[in-house]
């Protein structure tokens, strides 16, 4: 099969292109015949490489995906080779206490596809069945394999995790990225006004045409805490979503007293400082979680499926060139999810 690995971290030109091959379903496995792919900045962390990583190299990026099932393997229940499914990246080992207790984002041998196991870049992939999902006939797969980590990582954070109510204030602190364009169209559903922190009009833009009640323009207001603070009244908000993490000590400022601090990355940088005096001092919680449970994609991927919740998509790519894919990623340009088309839709 043709598909995108990198056998060194590095910068972009350590994707090849190549060949590699094909991987044969286990039992209870389905092997996926890929058309879409869906970029994340986790794409990019991995190809860098961190200390500790541990990776069986060549790897293979990519967690979000769709396509058509090609074959079963012994004992696999449920599906039939042709059906369209979309991938649900959060790999839990369906085994241990918290995956029998429908916790399976807590597993105790968790993984994320593309992450520390091969992932999407590529034509064919092997999974278990329990992590697929049937599509209906009128989504495609572009859009799904767009909605399946980001939809399922913010519904966890704002619904599961943050508990956020109808007539509350929600910030989010980004407008073009995946994860914040999702929990835009999340907090709206739950009935909250929502406030964005952008860095253009054109972002800002894009996040107003998703329902956001309030934007504000970082580029033009380096306090954007206040400007937040001013603009609900001096009250502040009753959540912020901050997966940048640099931007924290500005987030926990915007905060009224009891508000709650929601992040699910650090796309900035993992270390940085905060005045520990706003925790305390105005009752603050800082909630953090990763991905979401089987029952948290089945509950995102409905909504997406009647229509209540749109996929915010940009630039589609071939795969063989994922290594412009992440480039403009890296740049930050994107309004919405970076697809890669994959053989024949």
């Amino acid at each position: 099969m043709k598909t995108v690995l990198f056998r060194r971290h590095g910068g972009p030109e350590v994707l090849e292109y190549t060949d590699f091959p094909t991987p044969a379903p286990k039992a209870g496995e389905a092997l996926i015949r890929l058309k879409a792919a869906a970029l994340n900045r986790m794409d990019v962390m991995v190809r860098n490489g961190w200390e500790g990583l541990k990776l069986e190299l060549p790897h293979i990026n990519g967690a979000d995906g769709a396509g058509e099932i090609a074959a079963l393997g012994e004992n696999t229940s449920g599906f039939k080779t042709g059906e369209r499914v979309v991938i649900n990246a959060n790999l839990g080992c369906g085994q241990c206490e918290p995956c029998r207790n429908g916790r399976d984002n807590l597993c105790v041998n968790w993984h994320l596809l593309g992450e520390t196991v091969r992932g999407t870049y590529a034509e064919y992939i092997c999974l278990p069945a329990r992590q697929l999902y049937k599509l209906p006939d009128h989504l495609d797969f572009r859009s799904a394999a767009a909605a399946a980590l980001v939809y399922q990582t913010a519904w966890h954070s704002m619904v599961k995790r943050g508990k956020i109510q109808a007539g509350e204030t929600v910030a989010i602190v980004g407008a073009g990225g995946g994860v914040n364009s999702a929990s835009v169209q999340i907090a709206k559903y739950l009935g909250a006004r929502v406030a964005v922190i952008g860095s253009s009009p054109e972002k800002l833009k894009k996040a107003e045409a998703l329902g956001a009640d309030i934007l504000i323009d970082r580029s033009k207001e380096s306090d954007w805490a206040k400007a937040l603070f001013l603009a609900t009244e001096k009250r502040g908000v009753d959540a912020i979503v901050d997966n940048v993490g640099a931007t924290f000590p500005l987030s926990l400022r915007a905060l009224r007293k009891g508000g709650r601090l929601l992040t699910v990355g650090n796309s900035a940088a993992p270390r940085f400082e905060i005045d520990n005096r706003y925790i305390f001092g105005k009752h603050l919680s800082i909630i953090g979680s990763t991905m979401g449970t089987h029952q948290d994609f089945a509950m995102v991927m409905s909504l997406v499926f009647s229509g209540k919740l749109h996929p915010v998509l940009d630039q589609d790519y071939p795969l063989a060139e994922a290594a412009r894919a992440q480039e403009r990623l890296e740049s930050g340009q994107q309004l919405g999810k970076i697809t890669l088309s994959i053989g024949d839709r």
